[in-house]
């Protein structure tokens, strides 16, 4: 189960590294950035905040909490996926 937690929390680094990409690249775009860009870089970075919670969570959970757990962080972690998937425009 740790290396599972593992990969997930590699993949965690890897989609923080593309939204401070999309962040920065919206930025250099300055008044252009529209606003539906803008949008969709908060929403990532707030489904990625509640991903990484969730399995920060699920990494300190005894085994019974963990079941419970596991449903909630696996939900989180395909809003994220999903979001990644279905890009909104950016510059």
């Amino acid at each position: 189960m740790e290396a599972a937690v593992e990969k997930m929390e590699a993949q965690l680094k890897r989609w923080s590294l593309k939204i401070d990409h999309l962040e920065a690249k919206t930025q250099m775009a300055g008044v252009q950035a529209s606003f539906d860009a803008l949008m969709y870089i908060d929403e990532l970075k707030a489904l990625h905040a509640i991903a990484q919670s969730r399995l920060d969570e699920f990494r300190t959970a005894g085994d019974p909490e963990r079941a419970r757990l596991r449903a909630e962080m696996k939900s989180a972690w395909n809003e994220l996926d999903t979001a990644f998937k279905n890009p909104k425009p950016c510059p």
